[in-house]
């Protein structure tokens, strides 16, 4: 992995990026538990904004206003109780693809990786652009990616599981228009790295994705711990 760009000293670096329902969230935390590292989900962030114009009756295609919420977020907004619910997801959608949000948005990330809280000795942070714009000088990368159906499949037992009913074709529809989005949109598409591994997860469970993404981090030129 490249670090050419990070001053000496500076805290360690873990992008993994990948499309909806790959699992990031579940492989981040469990990486960040293993090394140490402070974790950042940056999805919570779009979905704070989110949250927050639906709350206040604003569209969320509208970007003037979606920046201005994303400009003065606190951290009271990423414990709103409807972050993850339907209607937020969704939202979250729509501000992801503004130039303002996602500028106002990019420097709380990088912030957090300068300056991990608990002064930790590195993060974890998992997203769709992380390797590519966020940090593209993170010590470590990974593209995490398994096919739409497992995806669906994965998300549908999630959603079952927290007891909100769930209909797979449906689900599987929504996280293709959510890839297309994604990889489309003007501003920080999804991508993966030049320099980031790839992990299909296709065939894979918790376990081993996890066992073989630690093992890709152990085998850059700079370890992890």
């Amino acid at each position: 992995m490249s670090v050419a760009g990070k001053p000496a000293g500076s805290p360690v670096v873990i992008a993994i990026d990948g499309p909806a329902a790959s699992g990031k969230g579940t492989l981040a935390k469990r990486l960040a538990r293993r090394f140490g590292y402070a974790y950042l989900e940056s999805g919570r962030l779009y979905r704070a904004v989110a949250a927050k114009a639906l709350d206040a009756g604003i569209d969320p295609a509208s970007e003037a206003e979606a920046t201005q919420i994303a400009q003065h977020l606190v951290a009271a907004d990423f414990e709103h109780p409807k972050l993850y619910d339907a209607a937020t997801t969704k939202a979250a959608s729509k501000v992801a693809v503004h130039g303002g949000v996602r500028a106002a948005l990019l420097a709380f990330q990088r912030d957090f990786a300068v300056h991990p809280p608990g002064e930790a000795p590195g993060v974890v942070i998992d997203g769709r652009d992380i390797g590519t714009v966020v940090c593209p000088d993170a010590d470590h990368k990974i593209y995490l990616t398994a096919t739409p159906e497992i995806r669906a499949e994965r998300r549908v037992r999630q959603l079952r599981e927290q007891g909100v009913e769930a209909i797979y074709l449906r689900v599987l529809a929504d996280i293709q228009d959510r890839d297309r989005q994604d990889e489309t949109r003007q501003h920080s598409p999804l991508a993966r790295a030049q320099d980031a591994h790839l992990l299909d997860t296709s065939a894979l469970d918790a376990d081993q994705a996890f066992t073989q993404a630690l093992a890709l981090i152990e085998a850059d030129p700079k370890p992890a711990d």
